[in-house]
């Protein structure tokens, strides 16, 4: 799985209601909830993505109440993917089930500034910033953490395997 986009920069202890306010939550379907991502940050955040952006964030990004809706609304939002120092454990479980990609660099994050290009290897866990040169290495996914991304997540998964 490889992903190229312009990194999106928000900064720590950010929650799931700031991802996707409560208010939103009255439908499940992705191009809804992607259209108010972030919108507990700022109402129009969502309006700087290209499909294929990269979310870069702080320390323990996801914490705060266990909503699905939060990694689907970054989804539907375009990001395949999200960068960050560390994540809230239970954000991190529902984001692989829900199929969003979370690479954990902890401190090498700063080598990653607002509007900068990356490049993701994500089968190697490599990071190329494009815009200045630096790369970042994590441990690459588990094969069984990557076999439920390339099906869209669990759901995915489980129904393929469930027809085998």
């Amino acid at each position: 799985m490889n992903y190229k986009g312009k990194a999106h920069k928000v900064g720590e202890h950010i929650d799931t209601d700031a991802i996707i306010p409560a208010r939103f939550l009255v439908t499940s379907d992705a191009k809804k909830l992607g259209e108010n991502c972030m919108s507990g940050l700022e109402p129009d955040w969502v309006s700087r993505v290209t499909p294929g952006d990269i979310l870069v964030a702080g320390r323990n990004f996801g914490c705060g109440s266990s909503r699905e809706h939060a990694p689907i609304a970054i989804l539907g939002a375009g990001m395949p993917v999200v960068i960050g120092h560390s994540f809230a454990r239970i954000f991190y479980r529902n984001a692989f089930n829900m199929g969003l990609l979370l690479m954990e660099v902890g401190d090498e994050v700063d080598k990653i500034n607002d509007g900068d290009a990356l490049e993701i290897d994500a089968a190697t866990g490599r990071i190329r910033n494009l815009t200045n040169g630096a790369e970042i290495a994590c441990p690459p996914l588990p094969p069984s953490m990557t076999a439920i991304l390339a099906r869209g997540g669990l759901v995915g998964y489980v129904k393929e395997r469930l027809r085998q």
